[in-house]
């Protein structure tokens, strides 16, 4: 109570040592007296430590010193043993709270609190109401802790507590989560509870979710500071009701000579009332008594207040007894005090009155008096009428704020019913009379279209249906509408603060002119200004960048508690169950709340105190009458108030004067010495102040950072200025009120207004289908694009002036709490000032330049008038008869003025610290930061003013296309200093550079060079007379010749600077300062082309070099293609993507690969629109070299897929077509898209043709197959169609020869000879066995484009043909560039060991020039391994093709057995092609059969040679080099799928004669099959291995013996190379040696006669599927130089068990 906290306070021993201040007593000293006659002198309070915090009671204080100690003085009642009372010299220790560090106190009336650093709580004092928290106790003598839990978790958590605020019968807690907690007794709690005492305190419900920044206790009300709710949740649809106390939201009030529309309820409870009027209550309780919901509710009936169940604390917390009740004729009137004006004029008038025995239905006795009431209304004035009109006896009124409440005290049996009929009644009658009257004038009209553009849905005014004067629709739509006199707010508010409320756009009112008086057009006029702005000029949210570093100033102020005295400030005398928003403080910024006994205070960051409640003694510092809502203080001009303090019946001001030390004022009770013990009640020892004067002992104290104010007693606490460094903080925070002061002046005073002037309501309501009311505004007189500039001017200076509110508020708080540098927003985050001064600069500069200032001066004098006297002293401007416009401009620059300001405190802050303090350090670099800022921003502003004068002189047709908002003028040629090269004799040139762009002017023309991409180069001068600047862009080079080698150093450097802040973003940093000499060659800019045929009014954006795209960028079309990729020269070059859109389907050709000179050329994937893609080379934009294309996917044509070779975008070379529709497949030769020479075509019903083609079709020569071997031999003339001689032969051997015609498979016609081969000559029809392949391509010819592609990459031109050197170079380029590529783009993002491969792989493995060794094999060998395992190495990318087109080839229709040869041979060529690569890159590697001689000396290196790579074992001394040996590993395994396939389909029918047999034989038991298969007895297994035992064979046995060598065997068909094959029955021979030689136990040598039996048997056990296809794979593919080796003795020893086992039956 009658103190505020200032939150948490810090210690402040470390401040003292580092500001130099080191005497204890020059810090925090406390001086206390009592009111404020000239005699008084405040007594000085001695103790040890400086003090931090004051708190007092009504008889007692509180103190807290540094190092968290509490002192109290005084009397205290509650020390029952100890000292009851200290005098306020000597305050005694409170050692309870020994050990505990103290952070925040508090004292109420009778009781004190303190909060401990973990925000613990400890209170003491009277607890007879439960104000301490501590249950059973009627007074606590001693500190004692009060647990703040929070019930609603389990385990109960502990409330961490911040600050306390203590009344007479309660307590308040601020938590860290800034909610509120609350305990003892009283509405004034907030809670919804109806016992009391609260022992516990419990959280106030009602502010949960906000966010409280403080809280305040007087006697018997309490207040809390809230932060607003951030925009989106304010945002909520709007109800019509209040939702607690069912009442409308909008009231149009009737007044003398004007209408106010406005929605300013006051809800009077925070209870929610149900429809049938009880309040909602929980069971059990009490209903309290009905109030009257607010000011403007219709009588309804209300309960007795001595009715039983009637809530106690309201009839005990309401003064009824300060209400005067007279009875005259019959009539029951009440008046309160807030009735009483301050001349006392109308403390007669009737405020209240009811009628008694009315109808049922109605207040009033019959409808003629309704009709009487309302002529009166309309015929004289509603002033004359309010306290006279009576009706049958009963006396009525509108109702008004001062109804407060009425009981059966003052309507004694009288209750009076008004059901809703009856208030539809009185307000459609009341609505016409209105409706009449508006009618009634022509202007009015208009009016009516206001009044529904206002409130669209009110049936009101502009509602009544057709124009009809009476017809006011009877709905929920008139409720809206109520007639309201708001005597209250009349008498209480001048009409000064009623235009403030108006200004501050307090809520949404229309005043309108007196509608039941006469109208006059001035009224209309005042009324026609529109209320609702485009530009908020106070910024939402406040800076998004300060954060939580400013303190916030959208705050609202909550009251609650009894009201009788006002002291709520809701505009009634009511109290308040929960708390409730004072709306009329919302838009206020206010940052300190203070409640007294029965006042309360408010502070807000414009330095303006708001009073309301109890002004007996004159403590709200104005001789009004108590005023039951917020008024101002009345103070002198200047006077700047920043802190307050709130007593019993006075209130402590503390200001700022004209020095920079602190001030005090005094208003309310004067406290005579000689009746400081008369008892309270004797009012003549009392006089008291008009207005706040001043405590002329305030110079002597120091500089005052605090005061408190409690009972009757004052404190201040102050500091003593020993190095200046006090004195300098205080300067610096009141210099910046003072400066906040003046900027919210401005915009009140100067921007609002012009706001005002520009708001125009044509665009607004033009939409409601009636003709707006239209007058020429603002916007006329400055056009669209200076209305925008001057909004944005606006929200600019809003900004600023926030920022500055912020900081005014966070300097205060500064001075009130730490006193320290380190606290300083203003250095810690300079940035966020910087960057706000700059960006308002830039507004305001921008707004001059387009000549705003100007066009803004002729509205401006008919608002301010011909002596713009406001302006002139805003502006600070002394001269006479300056012109508005240039008053203007003055008053808009003013802000920049305060960052020398900001410059010179700091300066003087520093010289108080050592030079190598930190604090020095920070304070310099402060002070430099914004010192360098402000000349930067006058530089600015010259630059501003020099481009303004400019465009004034320049001619006006080019000006309009020319001058933009940030456009500045940096120098001009029309000295002729430049002039353009070989210019003809009579042309005009004039350069112009701006600072971001440089014009050149002719007669009528002009052409602007933006001068991002603008290079500028001198010319040397030697020989020449000429100073000359060669000038480079995109699209043109020209030369300027200067006048003069200065004038043309002055242009170089100046376009060189303003190129270089063009591209910095606009020279942020101040101009010239550590600039470079020239700007980059290399830079990125964006660019619309003008001239250029191929780049016509494209953009592009990107990086360039000396004045063309050079790098990464982005080319755009205007129909719609984009280029994104690099450029060279101003070309297209490297890898691109490229978006075509279609001109006939809706869809995009896409390609996506690389580019040279300004063509597709390289590898590159092509999305056409139609559906097809195409994925390979490409040369000029056309396809070439080989590439892959698949049709049909998206469209209706056959789906289809070509690969193979390209030529100038055509088919041509060998390749693959797969027709899927037809399911046939073609392999062969192209030319111009036909096929064209000899091709294979396979169909999926299984015929094959190999043979000559010409134009696409089958023609020539040719062998056709069908699936059950019938042959045909000879001339084709169209696909399938036999025409000419040939030979035919059937799958039995039968042949017809001769002259065939017709198609295949349906009908031939023959005239020949039919030939039936001899049936004993069994040899003749394989002399007839066609050999297929021959009249197939070639295999060294298939895929040439592939390998020609590679030696390309590797920077051949043909095969063979190139150095060594240049493609390891080349290598290492692709791997570069390519790594580049992938880390650009995120989604082809390589991982670390590729990344590290690719790095192994840039470097030349074969360093040393000489023969091929074995461990340089080896190192080849691991080379070619990693390089065809990543498609970025040009082998890797060849490896990939070549697996890509033999699938394509031999898969699908593809997998057919007649094309087993051409497959096998296929790979056997690239072997051949691949090697000549490889030898190519490593030339000291042997030919084809060449030997490398092992290494004899280390037979180490020998054995690990072997292991590495098992497949080459050979008896030989030497290691051959074959490309089998080398490049099968590598190739193979991913070729293996399709050719395995084709071997399986070949061997088929071998195959499954064998797999017959196999299972036959492997009926029987290890023994039985022995013996058949003729094993040597010896030979036999005597045990077996099971599960790790030896197991004894017994003839039942099966599947046991050699089971590792069956094992073993089984393993060939998970290998894939025939070396990995041969290896698997090495191993397979050596397992049954093995088991063999453990069974003989001697030395033993195999005999092939011993031997087959056993690996027969072998064979038979292992099961193997396809070995016929395994046999002849190995065959095929077998190197040449193993196959007289042992490996070959091995592979012949399984090929003859494969015949044995398939010959078994028939031996």
């Amino acid at each position: 109570m009658h103190q505020h906290c200032h939150g948490l306070i810090s210690v402040m021993e470390s401040q003292r040592k580092s500001s130099g201040e080191d005497s204890s007593g020059e810090r925090g000293s406390l001086h206390t007296w009592k009111g404020y006659s000239c005699s008084v002198t405040p007594e000085r309070v001695l103790l040890s430590r400086p003090v931090l915090q004051a708190a007092l009671g009504t008889r007692h204080g509180v103190l807290l010193v540094e190092g968290g100690q509490v002192y109290s003085f005084g009397e205290f009642p509650w020390k029952q043993s100890q000292v009851s009372e200290v005098g306020p010299l000597k305050p005694v220790l409170e050692s309870a709270l020994s050990g505990q560090r103290v952070v925040a106190v508090a004292a109420g009336s009778f009781h004190s609190g303190a909060v401990t650093e973990d925000g613990g709580v400890h209170m003491w004092g009277e607890n007879s109401f439960g104000q301490c928290g501590l249950s059973s106790l009627t007074v606590v003598p001693n500190p004692t802790p009060v647990a703040v839990l929070d019930p609603d978790t389990s385990p109960p958590y502990t409330i961490r507590v911040l600050e306390l605020a203590c009344g007479e019968q309660h307590s308040l807690a601020l938590s860290a989560q800034h909610e509120v907690w609350a305990w003892g007794s009283g509405c004034q709690l907030g809670l919804v509870t109806t016992i009391f005492p609260v022992w516990k305190p419990q959280k106030v419900e009602h502010l949960a979710g906000r966010h409280v920044l403080q809280v305040a206790c007087g006697a018997f009300h309490s207040l809390a500071l809230v932060r607003c709710l951030p925009p989106q949740e304010a945002r909520r649809p709007l109800p019509d009701k209040c939702g607690q106390c069912n009442q409308l939201l909008y009231t149009m009030t009737d007044k003398e000579d004007h209408v106010i529309i406005s929605d300013s309820h006051y809800c009077p409870l925070g209870v929610e009332l149900l429809a049938d009027g009880e309040a909602r209550l929980e069971p059990g309780r009490s209903p309290p008594l009905r109030l009257q919901s607010s000011p403007s509710e219709p009588l309804s009936s209300h309960t007795s207040a001595s009715a039983p169940g009637l809530h106690p604390s309201i009839t005990d917390h309401t003064d009824y007894e300060r209400r005067r009740t007279v009875a005259q004729n019959g009539e029951v009137l009440t008046t309160t005090d807030s009735d009483i004006s301050a001349a006392g004029t109308d403390s007669d008038r009737t405020v209240g009155g009811v009628g008694g025995a009315g109808s049922q239905n109605s207040p009033y006795p019959d409808d003629q008096a309704v009709k009487e009431y309302l002529k009166k209304l309309s015929d004289t004035s509603l002033a004359e009428e309010t306290a006279k009109t009576t009706i049958a006896g009963a006396s009525f009124q509108p109702p008004a704020d001062s109804l407060d409440l009425l009981t059966s005290d003052l309507l004694p049996g009288v209750m009076p019913v008004t059901t809703s009929s009856a208030l539809n009644s009185l307000v459609s009658s009341c609505a016409s009379a209105v409706a009449e009257r508006v009618v009634s004038t022509c202007e009015a009209l208009s009016l009516k279209k206001r009044i529904n553009c206002y409130y669209p849905g009110v049936g009101g005014v502009a509602g009544a249906p057709g124009g009809v004067p009476g017809g006011f629709p009877v709905g929920p739509a008139e409720e809206r509408v109520r007639l309201e006199e708001s005597m209250q707010g009349k008498k209480s508010c001048s009409t000064g603060d009623i235009r403030e409320e108006e200004a501050e756009g307090l809520s949404r009112r229309l005043s309108l002119p007196g509608l039941l008086s006469q109208v006059s057009p001035r009224l209309l006029r005042r009324a026609s200004r529109p209320r609702v702005r485009a530009v908020p000029l106070t910024p939402v949210g406040g800076l998004p960048e300060a954060g939580e570093l400013l303190p916030s100033l959208q705050t609202e102020v909550w009251s609650w508690g009894r009201g009788e005295e006002g002291q709520l400030g809701h505009g009634d005398n009511l109290p308040r169950l929960q708390p409730l928003c004072i709306k009329c403080l919302s838009s206020k910024e206010v940052v300190l709340v203070a409640a007294g006994a029965h006042h309360s205070l408010a502070l807000t960051t414009q330095s303006q105190v708001f009073s309301w409640g109890s002004n007996s003694s004159g403590q709200l510092g104005h001789m009004a009458c108590p005023t039951t809502i917020p008024r101002l203080a009345k103070l002198s001009e200047g006077i700047r108030v920043w802190d307050v303090g709130a007593g019993a019946q006075h209130t402590l001001l503390l200001a700022d004067g004209d020095c920079y030390q602190p001030i005090l004022y005094y208003s309310g009770q004067q406290v005579r010495e000689a009746a400081q013990d008369a008892p309270q009640d004797q009012t003549e020892g009392y006089s008291y102040t008009q207005q706040p004067v001043l405590l002329p002992f305030c110079m002597n104290l120091g500089y005052v950072s605090g005061v408190f104010a409690g009972g009757q007693s004052c404190v201040a606490l102050a500091d003593r200025n020993v190095t200046g460094f006090i004195a300098s903080l205080h300067e610096l925070a009141a210099a910046e009120r003072k400066f906040y002061c003046k900027l919210s002046s401005v915009k009140n005073h100067i921007l609002r207004p012009l706001l005002d002037l520009g708001e125009n309501y044509c665009s607004r309501y033009s939409s409601a289908g009636q003709r707006p009311w239209v007058r020429e505004s603002l916007g006329t007189a400055l056009g669209p694009a200076s209305t925008v500039l001057l909004q944005s001017l606006a929200r600019c200076y809003s900004r600023l002036c926030h920022l500055t509110g912020q900081h005014s508020a966070s300097l205060t708080a500064n001075l009130r709490r730490r006193r320290e540098v380190k606290s300083l927003v203003m250095l810690e985050h300079a940035s966020i000032f910087l960057d706000t001064y700059n960006e308002y600069c830039c507004s305001v500069g921008n707004f001059l330049v387009m000549g705003g200032f100007q066009a803004l001066a002729k509205p401006s004098l008919e608002f301010f008038g011909k002596c713009p006297e406001l302006l002139q002293r805003l502006a600070e401007s002394s001269e006479e008869n300056i012109p508005l416009s240039d008053l203007l401009v003055a008053l808009f620059y003013l802000p920049m003025r305060h960052l020398h300001e900001y410059g010179r405190l700091l300066l003087k802050l520093g010289t108080c610290f050592e030079v190598s303090s930190v604090d020095y350090q920070k304070l310099q670099d402060g002070c430099s930061n914004f010192e360098a800022l402000a000349l930067h921003l006058k530089m600015r502003r010259k630059e501003a003013e020099y481009t303004y004068h400019f465009w004034k002189s320049f001619p006006g047709k080019m000006t309009d296309s020319l001058r933009k908002p940030p456009r500045r003028l940096i120098c001009e040629s029309s000295n002729k200093s430049l002039t353009l090269q070989n210019s003809g004799r009579f042309s005009v040139n004039w350069f112009i550079l701006f600072n971001d762009a440089l014009v050149h002017a002719q007669f009528s023309t002009h052409h602007v060079f933006p001068l991002a991409t603008l290079w500028v180069e001198p010319i040397p001068e030697e020989n020449t007379d000429l100073y000359g600047l060669k000038v480079i862009s995109p699209e043109e080079t020209f030369t300027l010749l200067a006048c003069s080698s200065m004038e043309k150093a002055k242009w170089l450097r100046s376009i060189n600077q303003a190129v270089d802040q063009a591209m910095s973003g606009a020279g942020q940093s101040g101009s010239g300062a550590g600039q470079r000499a020239e700007p980059p060659i290399s830079r990125t800019a964006c660019y619309t082309f003008y001239k250029d045929s191929r780049l016509k009014e494209a953009t592009y954006e990107g990086r360039w070099l000396a004045g063309k795209p050079n790098g990464r960028g982005t080319v755009k079309w205007l129909d719609g293609r984009i280029y994104t990729g690099t450029f060279k020269n101003g070309l297209e070059d490297g890898f691109g993507d490229y978006v075509m859109p279609s001109k006939t389907l809706n869809l995009n050709d896409h390609y996506q690969g690389h580019w040279k000179e300004g063509k597709m050329h390289g590898i590159g994937t092509y999305k056409y629109a139609t559906g097809e893609l195409y994925e390979g080379s490409f040369q000029d934009n056309m396809r070439h070299g080989h590439g892959m294309l698949r049709s049909g996917t998206l469209n209706s044509s056959s789906p289809s897929v070509f690969i193979g070779q390209w030529v100038h975008d055509k088919k041509t070379g060998y390749g693959v077509f797969d027709d899927i529709t037809r399911g046939e497949k073609y392999m062969g030769m192209w030319q111009d898209d036909q096929r064209q020479g000899t091709g294979v075509i396979v169909t999926q019903f299984g015929l094959y043709y190999e043979g000559a083609f010409n134009n696409n079709k089958m023609q020539g020569t040719g062998v056709l197959l069908s699936e059950d071997n019938t042959t045909y031999e000879g001339e084709f003339s169209e696909d399938w169609t036999l025409n000419g001689k040939g030979v035919l032969t059937m799958a039995n051997g039968d042949y017809f020869e001769g002259t065939f015609t017709g198609e295949w498979g349906s009908g031939l016609k023959v005239t020949g000879s039919f030939f039936k081969p001899n049936l004993y000559d069994s040899d003749g029809d394989k002399g007839r066995a066609v050999k297929l392949g021959r009249l197939a391509v070639r295999p060294e010819e298939k895929w040439r484009a592939v390998f020609e592609e590679c030696w390309m990459r590797l920077g051949c031109e043909a095969p063979g043909q190139g150095e060594n050197q240049r493609a390891w170079e080349n290598i290492a380029v692709a791997l570069t560039t390519s790594r580049r590529q992938h880390r650009d783009c995120p989604e082809m993002n390589l991982s670390q060991s590729h990344n590290r491969t690719l790095e192994s792989l840039e470097f030349n493995p074969q360093q040393h020039v000489g023969p091929v060794t074995m461990e340089k094999y080896d190192r080849i060998r691991h080379y070619l391994i990693k390089a065809c395992d990543t498609p970025l190495h040009p082998l890797g990318r060849l490896m990939e093709t070549l697996v890509a087109v033999y699938r394509m080839t031999y898969v699908g229709v593809g997998a057919n057995r007649r094309l087993l040869l051409q497959a096998v041979n296929e790979i056997m060529s690239y072997l051949a092609r691949i090697f000549q690569l490889v030898r190519f890159l490593f030339p000291d590697l042997p030919e084809e059969g060449g030997v490398i001689p092992e290494p004899s000396s280390d037979p180490q290196d020998k054995k690990d040679s072997n292991c590495a790579d098992t497949q080459l074992e050979s008896p030989k001394p030497g290691r051959v080099v074959s490309s089998s040996s080398l490049l099968l590993p590598v190739l193979l395994p991913r070729l293996y799928p399709p050719l395995f396939t084709l071997y399986a389909l070949e061997k088929e029918r071998e195959d499954d004669v064998y797999w017959e047999c196999v299972l036959r034989l492997n009926k029987q038991p290890d023994m039985a099959l022995l013996a058949f298969l003729g094993v040597q007895h010896k030979f036999w297994p005597v045990s077996v291995p099971v599960l790790g035992e030896r197991t004894e064979v017994v003839s039942s046995t099966k599947d046991a013996c050699f089971a590792s060598a069956t094992e073993t065997l089984q393993q060939i068909s998970t290998t894939f190379t025939p070396s990995d094959k041969l290896q698997v029955i090495q191993l397979t021979f050596e397992e049954i040696t093995k088991e063999v030689v453990s069974s003989l136990e001697d030395s033993f040598l195999w005999s092939m006669d011993d031997l087959f039996p056993v690996f027969l048997y072998v064979v038979l056990r292992a099961r193997i599927r396809n070995l016929g296809s395994e046999v002849s794979l190995i065959e095929d593919l077998m190197d040449p130089c193993v196959q007289h080796g042992e490996h070959g003795i091995m592979f012949t020893t399984l090929k003859a068990c494969y015949y044995q086992i398939q010959h078994e039956k028939t031996t």
